[in-house]
């Protein structure tokens, strides 16, 4: 199977890992252009518990939160880069704008967010609260963003200065 999996092998691979007092973390985002920020960030999320899920938006749900013109790369894309990161366990792509349903089936022990978010900015901070999920804030200063990066790109290719 490898470490990408459905929504209904990721909660089976759960049940096991309960089963066997494994600490679980769940984090997600969109990820499309992968960036050092993300990698400080998954790796410090990984560092709290035995079993780190990370969580792919759709593209359909990309679209929603970032605009037409997003995603650049395909879930599948997305989801087998993040996959081959040491520390991450599990990649299952989601539907939703928020990982809320999923918290509530997967009811992992840590929900990890990127420092774009403060414990209290987290779009899921009611559900992790009402289910005792730990909420963490990771990673690196928030000074990379894929944003930056496709518009830094643009300038290039258009011959605007990028900085």
């Amino acid at each position: 199977m490898g470490k990408i999996y459905t929504f209904s092998a990721l909660l089976e691979e759960i049940k096991q890992l309960k089963r066997d007092g494994k600490r679980v973390v769940l984090t997600n985002g969109v990820f499309d252009i992968l960036h050092v920020g993300h990698i400080s960030y998954l790796q410090e999320a990984a560092k709290l518990g035995d079993f780190l899920i990370v969580a792919v938006n759709s593209d359909e749900s990309v679209k929603r939160l970032k605009g037409p013109l997003r995603p650049l790369m395909p879930e599948r894309e997305r989801a087998e880069i993040l996959s081959a990161i040491e520390g991450v366990d599990a990649v299952v792509v989601f539907r939703e704008n928020t990982v809320e349903s999923l918290l509530r089936a997967v009811r992992p022990d840590v929900h990890a967010k990127g420092t774009d978010y403060t414990k209290e900015s987290v779009p899921e901070k009611e559900v992790a609260e009402e289910l005792e999920i730990e909420v963490a804030i990771v990673g690196a200063p928030k000074d990379h963003s894929v944003t930056d990066i496709v518009e830094k790109i643009s300038k290039r290719l258009t011959g605007e200065k990028a900085y």
